[in-house]
């Protein structure tokens, strides 16, 4: 096995995908740290979405690589893909709505077992993943859930059990694709401080359009304009960046930043009051 280079779990080089003449993910080189948040950004039909097919091979490259600790993965298929342990949340997340929260994560246990079509199994035999599927569950908040029927769940709890879901099969890079999106206020807040947690001893890479969330997780972020990284850096240094104001954030950078000090003011005005 070829040794990772330096701490990045993984990296794309000259990474490229042409239509037709059309460049839709232009040169990208990526270098993903192992254990961080990172956050791929950028206007609609910047690519992004495209590098993330890319990266799980439903798409294959026109040229360029694509390194999993240390190794090319470029010519795999999406299921090797997968076993190496790079998931992406809807490969393995797709959710029963008729089963039980917890029938659901045992489903996605019995994937990681390989058995995952073996229903005709003794009820016994399937039980013993209970365990596991309830302690996964703890770990998402939705332990009081486990008998409830999927489609009763408010959205923001079912995004949660997709994370579940997914954690079921022990990733080792998560790759989540607009986590928060179409939530309200509270389920934003809810998924926000779920991927936090179970970012612990975990590597994710991530594609948000809500940029206060992208200020609260990422470590780093990427910005992609027109399939070509734009920037990349910590978010105060992308937020602060003219051309990425210019290309993407704007008006919605100052909405976080207003957002950021309306929330200090807040806590200033609390620690007066216990004064």
């Amino acid at each position: 096995m070829t040794q990772p280079t330096q701490d990045f779990i993984l990296e794309t080089r000259n990474l490229t995908k042409a239509f037709k003449g059309f460049t839709a993910v232009d040169d990208v080189n990526l270098n993903i740290q192992r254990g961080h948040i990172h956050a791929l950004i950028g206007p609609n039909g910047a690519g992004k979405t495209t590098v993330f097919n890319l990266l799980t091979k439903f798409l294959q490259p026109t040229t360029g690589s694509i390194l999993f600790n240390g190794d090319d993965i470029t010519s795999m298929k999406p299921a090797a893909i997968a076993r190496k342990g790079v998931i992406r949340s809807f490969q393995i997340s797709a959710v029963f709505p008729h089963l039980t929260v917890i029938e659901n994560v045992r489903i996605a246990l019995q994937r990681k077992e390989g058995n995952s079509f073996h229903f005709w199994r003794s009820e016994k035999i399937l039980n013993r993943l209970n365990d596991r599927a309830q302690e996964l569950l703890e770990q998402v908040g939705l332990g009081k859930f486990s008998d409830t029927i999927t489609v009763d769940l408010p959205y923001g709890r079912k995004r949660a059990l997709e994370i579940a879901t997914t954690l079921a099969v022990e990733p080792e890079l998560m790759l989540l694709d607009e986590p928060t999106q179409g939530m309200g206020h509270e389920d934003v807040s809810l998924v926000t401080d779920l991927i936090k947690k179970v970012s612990k001893d975990r590597t994710i890479l991530m594609v948000e359009h809500n940029l206060h969330v992208v200020s609260e997780l990422a470590d780093r972020i990427t910005v992609l304009q027109r399939g070509a990284i734009l920037t990349e850096g910590t978010y105060d240094q992308v937020s602060a960046n003219p051309q990425v104001r210019e290309a993407y954030m704007g008006t919605a950078a100052d909405e976080v930043e207003a957002e950021n000090a309306k929330q200090a003011a807040a806590q200033e005005k609390d620690t007066e009051v216990v004064a």
